[in-house]
């Protein structure tokens, strides 16, 4: 699930009196989405709890998000917690090439036959003309 709906989902939660505390690798989007509170790691992403095969520091990084549940009601409070991954990973994930297309200001289709859908669905005036 993406950090902006842990964010809103825990929101949501707390607001019906349940307390949470999201775990998260991704600052600005955890803070964009303002949780009521979140430990971050400085982890790759979908290794938010951890490095594969170290259930020591999984177990670390589970205490401190239950530890910040119980010792603070400050909302919109993120944690920032020591443990460290390495920058190699940081190295690496800069070296990849991005294969996606280019961002544009008009939507786009992906596929031909995704054009031809829209068209079938809502007609030429409603499907994106210059896609």
């Amino acid at each position: 699930m993406c950090h902006q709906s842990i964010g809103l989902i825990a929101r949501a939660l707390e607001a019906s009196g349940v307390t949470t505390t999201s775990i998260s690798s991704a600052w600005s989007i955890t803070q964009s989405v303002n949780p009521p509170r979140a430990v971050f790691t400085d982890f790759p992403l979908g290794n938010t709890a951890g490095p594969p095969n170290q259930p020591d520091v999984q177990m670390a990084i589970t205490r401190s998000a239950l530890d910040l549940a119980y010792s603070t009601t400050e909302p919109g409070r993120i944690e920032a917690l020591d443990h460290e991954w390495g920058e190699e990973w940081k190295t690496e994930a800069r070296a990849l090439v991005d294969h996606r297309t280019p961002r544009h200001d008009t939507p786009q289709y992906e596929r031909m036959s995704d054009m031809a859908s829209a068209i079938e669905r809502h007609g030429e005036q409603l499907a994106c003309p210059s896609c």
